[in-house]
C-alpha cells in the first residue's frame, strides 16, 4: 500500500503540474492575443487561444507528410495546415499582415534565431506579439547541454549555419539520444540527410533575454520585451512589434 500510495501520490502531483502548464499558457494568451495572426509549428498541441481570436496554421509540410516525418507522434491529431511555409521566413506573408504569432517550441529548432526573429517581426502590425514558449534546457532533454551563447548565434546569423549545423547534430546524437560513440558519425549523417529537425539551440529563461536585448540593442530589432514567465519545463518570452 505505500508504494502504491506514493505512486498514486506521484501521478496526482504530475497532473497537476500538467494542469498549471496548460492555464498558464492559456492566461498569458488571453492577456496579449487580438485579431488574426499564425501559429507556426503546432502539429498536435496548438495553443489554446480567446475564442474571438483566428488563428492560421503554418508549418513546412502538409499532413500527411509531417506523419511521414515524425512517426513518434504515432495517431495523435493533427491540426490542419493552412499554409505551408519555412516558419524561419515566412516568406509567403506580407509585411505587417498578422496581429500575433505564436512559434512554441520552434525557436530553438531554428538556424538563425536572430533572422527568425526578424522575420516574424516583419510580418507583425506595430503592436503586434510575438508569444514564444522555448523549452529551458535545464528541465529537459537538453540537460546535459551547454547554453547557446550569443556570439554563436550571431555567427549563425552573419556567416549562415552551414558551420555550426554538423555541432549541433553531434551533439544532439551524443548527449540527446545518447547514440554510442562509434556510430555518432553515421547518425549525423542520417540527421542531415533527412533533414530532421532538432533542437539547435538550447538556452534557460536568463539565457533567453540575454539574446533577446543582443537582438534589441545591437541587431536593432524593433521589438519590446513584455515578460519571460517560467513555465514548468518551458518559459515564455512576448514581444511586442514597436
Amino acid at each position: 500500500m505505500h508504494r502504491r500510495g506514493n505512486a498514486l501520490m506521484a501521478g496526482f502531483s504530475s497532473s497537476i503540474r500538467a494542469v498549471g502548464f496548460r492555464l498558464r499558457r492559456r492566461h498569458i494568451s488571453r492577456l496579449y492575443l487580438r485579431g488574426e495572426g499564425l501559429e507556426i509549428g503546432a502539429l498536435h498541441r496548438p495553443l489554446r487561444v480567446p475564442a474571438s481570436v483566428n488563428v492560421r496554421y503554418v508549418d513546412r509540410m502538409d499532413v500527411a507528410d509531417l506523419r511521414a516525418h515524425y512517426p513518434e507522434l504515432g495517431k495523435a491529431h493533427l491540426v490542419d495546415v493552412d499554409i505551408i511555409d519555412d516558419g524561419e521566413t515566412l516568406s509567403s506573408q506580407a509585411d505587417a499582415s498578422a496581429d500575433f504569432i505564436i512559434a512554441n517550441h520552434f525557436i530553438e529548432h531554428t538556424e538563425d534565431p536572430i533572422g527568425t526573429i526578424a522575420n516574424h517581426l516583419r510580418v507583425l502590425r506595430p503592436g503586434g506579439v510575438l508569444y514564444l514558449a522555448v523549452p529551458d534546457r535545464r528541465h529537459t532533454f537538453d540537460i546535459d547541454r551547454a547554453p547557446t551563447p550569443v556570439d554563436h548565434i550571431v555567427r549563425d546569423r552573419r556567416d549562415g549555419p552551414a558551420w555550426s549545423r554538423p555541432i549541433h547534430q553531434e551533439e544532439w546524437a551524443r548527449l540527446v539520444e545518447k547514440v554510442a560513440p562509434a556510430d555518432v558519425a553515421e547518425r549525423v549523417r542520417w540527421l542531415e540527410d533527412h533533414d530532421y529537425s532538432i533542437h539547435f539551440h538550447v538556452w534557460n529563461p536568463d539565457e533567453f533575454r540575454l539574446l533577446l536585448e543582443f537582438a534589441r540593442d545591437h541587431e536593432h530589432l524593433p521589438f519590446t520585451i513584455e515578460q519571460v514567465a517560467r513555465n514548468g519545463h518551458e518559459f515564455i518570452a512576448i514581444l511586442r512589434r514597436n
